[in-house]
């Protein structure tokens, strides 16, 4: 059997980010998928005190914690419902909770996504659909004023982590889920949009909210990710393992730039 990385020791882990070039001072922008990683003692939260260690007391780790769990117009809740009639279609419906950011889990992000949630001294946005979770001293900058009609846009986290210069990593995870992608959709001109709808709370009472938004599509994400890397300049994406995964660090800025005009050339109709 090939031999991989022991990360089963947080010193050891910690090492393989710096050596991917994670910095003291960094934000960082995390998709994890602790499977492709390998055994790490303490699980998810052995992988975020080695991240919080790389980044430093200065530096902030972001993740998105998003819950299509409580809409009806995810393709979660379509793959739920699928063979349902429509009496279990109702009850489905009835028994989504609202969101509330202290209490509604991400359960389709992943075990490190729920540990940064619910972590003592982590914070989250507050958009019912697509909210981030973030731990360390830029978290609140970094999150606030994610508005409630914004999944990914100029009035979300991804905007402020742009600003913010911040980068990337894909811990054992590839550009499908590459979530900095979609702020380039939100750039494209006159970029298509649609209707959502969720559950959430007005002042105590359960509702359901509908609005309207850029139409997101990650389909292309795979293809649009091997042409970044393809044109990338030095320095903007750095390759190396993680224990048994091969990881990527890219600077988020960079990424979504060329994004919006890779997205406007191949996605405009008859392209």
């Amino acid at each position: 059997m090939k031999n991989v990385p022991d990360v089963t020791d947080r010193a050891v882990a910690t090492a393989a980010l710096s050596a991917l070039g994670v910095r003291p001072g960094d934000v960082l922008l995390v998709h994890a998928s602790l499977r492709s990683l390998g055994p790490v003692a303490g699980g998810a939260r052995g992988v975020l005190g080695a991240l919080r260690r790389a980044v430093g007391p200065t530096g902030t780790v972001v993740v998105p914690a998003f819950t299509p769990e409580n809409s009806d117009t995810s393709p979660h809740y379509r793959e739920r419902v699928r063979d349902l009639d429509a009496g279990a279609v109702d009850a489905v419906r009835a028994a989504m909770p609202a969101y509330d950011p202290a209490l509604t889990p991400a359960p389709s992000m992943g075990a490190l996504a729920e540990t940064v949630r619910t972590a003592a001294g982590g914070e989250r946005s507050a958009h019912p659909q697509t909210s981030f979770a973030a731990l360390g001293p830029g978290a609140g900058r970094l999150l606030v004023g994610h508005r409630p009609d914004c999944h990914l846009g100029e009035d979300s986290p991804l905007a402020r982590l742009y600003e913010a210069d911040a980068r990337i990593l894909l811990l054992g995870t590839d550009y499908a889920t590459c979530t900095a992608f979609h702020l380039g959709e939100y750039r494209m001109p006159e970029p298509p949009r649609r209707s959502y709808r969720c559950v959430v709370a007005s002042r105590g009472v359960r509702r359901w909210w509908e609005y309207e938004d850029v139409a997101l599509d990650d389909g292309d994400f795979a293809a649009l990710g091997a042409a970044f890397e393809e044109a990338a300049a030095e320095g903007d994406v750095r390759v190396g393992r993680v224990g048994a995964a091969q990881c990527r660090l890219v600077r988020l800025r960079p990424a979504v730039d060329f994004a919006t005009a890779w997205l406007t050339e191949h996605r405009t109709a008859g392209s």
